[in-house]
């Protein structure tokens, strides 16, 4: 969501209203502001720490200790391609260099365009389908780097 300065000053300002005065919310906090914004912005955090007081050192600090936060902009898609055992065995490096090649996203990172932000993951759970990708919320199992260009055709 694209906010201008001030329409994100007064959404952060609601967001952490109940919490003025009251100690244990920050995490919370944290979520509504990756909920409104898609990632925790550094001009909300600025906002967070003048109103509660809060060092920003201390929200960066929660916010980088917990891996669901994310501190820049991330993709429409999200695509997570299993780098677990079974699937390394089967060939899930190729599938992640497909996915790198055809979307020009490093490892970790997001598309330009915002497309997509691309997250090797240890283990998808899926282990009878290796190698596996899942996109958003759809897993893609047996894959073969040709067949990934075909799938993600399917998220514009």
């Amino acid at each position: 969501m694209s906010l201008s300065a001030g329409e994100m000053r007064q959404k952060v300002l609601e967001i952490i209203a109940p919490w003025k005065g009251r100690r244990g919310g920050l995490i919370p906090i944290l979520q509504a502001l990756q909920g409104l914004m898609g990632y925790v912005a550094e001009p909300a955090v600025k906002i967070v720490s003048e109103e509660l007081k809060i060092p920003m050192s201390e929200i960066y600090g929660v916010a980088t200790f917990y891996a669901q936060f994310h501190l820049t902009p991330r993709g429409r898609h999200i695509i997570r391609v299993c780098r677990g055992t079974a699937c390394h065995v089967r060939g899930s490096l190729k599938i992640l260099e497909a996915v790198k090649e055809q979307t020009g996203c490093p490892e970790n990172g997001t598309t330009e365009d915002l497309r997509f932000s691309l997250e090797p993951v240890a283990c998808l759970g899926a282990c009878g389908l290796a190698p596996v990708m899942l996109v958003d919320s759809q897993t893609f199992g047996r894959l073969t780097p040709e067949g990934v260009s075909g799938i993600l055709a399917q998220f514009v």
